[in-house]
């Protein structure tokens, strides 16, 4: 099952007087991500590269920053895809300590600052989630709602008129489960509305 971090984490590696800082962090989209490596341009004038790496469904990308190509971008998506991360961004700002690394030492850097952060990260699994929403007579409220509660639903809204109308979302893969037992509870008095 696919994960994204809970939390930024960070690392640091020198390597040949060069100076990796790496940040991991969840992230949702491409502008976004670029929004992150703006900043962290602004904030290290001084370095010799920014380098990214973003793995968010069809807005994934990997940017070398000046690297040689293939170098820094694409290995570190290669570490987030290997631990099978989603909505995450890797960035790395390498300060240059004057000793070239050739090709091999880059991908290497790179991969290992990455590796590094994602040690320290907090991940947390993600889950699809359904949203529902019937309607049931007043009686069946309370039962409604304690049903809800058991199955760790949450609760996004309900409306009272002529019956009561609740919305509410839970995890995809306790969906089916929850329907069948509202259904044998409502005993035809619910009905299902599109959410």
């Amino acid at each position: 099952m696919p994960q994204t971090l809970a939390a930024p984490a960070h690392a640091e590696l020198i390597i040949k007087k060069s100076r990796f800082i790496c940040c991991v962090q969840p992230m949702s989209d491409r502008s976004a991500a670029q929004a992150v490596v703006q900043q962290l341009r602004a904030e290290h004038p001084g370095a010799a590269h920014v380098c990214w790496a973003l793995l968010a469904g069809g807005q994934s990308a990997a940017v070398d920053d000046g690297e040689p190509g293939g170098t820094a971008g694409r290995p570190m998506l290669d570490v987030l895809r290997h631990q099978d991360l989603e909505g995450v961004l890797a960035t790395v700002v390498r300060y240059f300590g004057g000793v070239k690394l050739g090709a091999g030492g880059l991908v290497r850097a790179y991969t290992d600052s990455v590796a590094q952060a994602l040690l320290a990260a907090p991940k947390v699994k993600l889950e699809k989630w359904s949203a529902l929403r019937c309607s049931v007579p007043y009686a069946l409220e309370g039962t409604l709602r304690r049903e809800l509660e058991a199955a760790q639903a949450e609760l996004l809204d309900v409306q009272h008129g002529s019956v009561v109308v609740a919305h509410w979302r839970l995890p995809a893969s306790r969906e089916s489960a929850l329907v069948a037992r509202l259904q044998e509870i409502g005993q035809g008095r619910l009905a299902w509305l599109e959410t």
